[in-house]
């Protein structure tokens, strides 16, 4: 059996964004139970050089709805980074999924050697399609929402491993 280019990015990327969302409906209950302001939470970061919560869930949204428009050929939706709430992060996330289900296997799949060029500055990085799934729009996910989770858990939110993985 083999798997489809659509397979392999759609539906992980939707489930981690999915976990994702419930991961910051834990950090937001529990800024209400505390009663620590969320903005608190939300502009933690686990190292001065890193970027705080509200950016690492913005690029998980950005460089996935990008990535996967890359891959079917067309223009992803623009969204402004100005998110400062858990609801608003939240919203963003519902958004990305339900631009992401807009995609059709049809769409993706065959893509895995079509050349996608990806602007950095004044720069491009070349990658073929799988490459560009596998090796770079995957592991960026999950370091961003890895990171996020990292945040809320070492803020005393209580996250497990099971609050990252979902439900099989």
């Amino acid at each position: 059996m083999t798997i489809s280019m659509y397979q392999a990015s759609v539906p992980p990327i939707v489930k981690c964004l999915h976990n994702l969302i419930n991961i910051l409906k834990k950090g937001a209950a529990h800024a209400e139970t505390k009663k620590i302001d969320p903005s608190v939470l939300i502009n933690s970061r686990l190292y001065p050089d890193m970027h705080p919560l509200s950016k690492q869930v913005q690029i998980a949204s950005d460089l996935t709805r990008r990535g996967v428009a890359r891959l079917a050929g067309v223009e992803a939706p623009a969204m402004a980074d100005d998110e400062t709430t858990f609801p608003q992060l939240i919203d963003r996330l519902h958004n990305t999924i339900a631009y992401l289900e807009t995609i059709t296997p049809a769409q993706i799949d065959g893509t895995e050697q079509k050349q996608i060029s990806l602007p950095i500055g004044k720069h491009s990085i070349e990658f073929a399609g799988m490459p560009y799934l596998v090796s770079f729009i995957l592991p960026n996910l999950y370091f961003h929402a890895t990171t996020t989770y990292n945040i809320l858990r070492h803020s005393g939110v209580e996250v497990g491993k099971m609050d990252f993985l979902g439900k099989p």
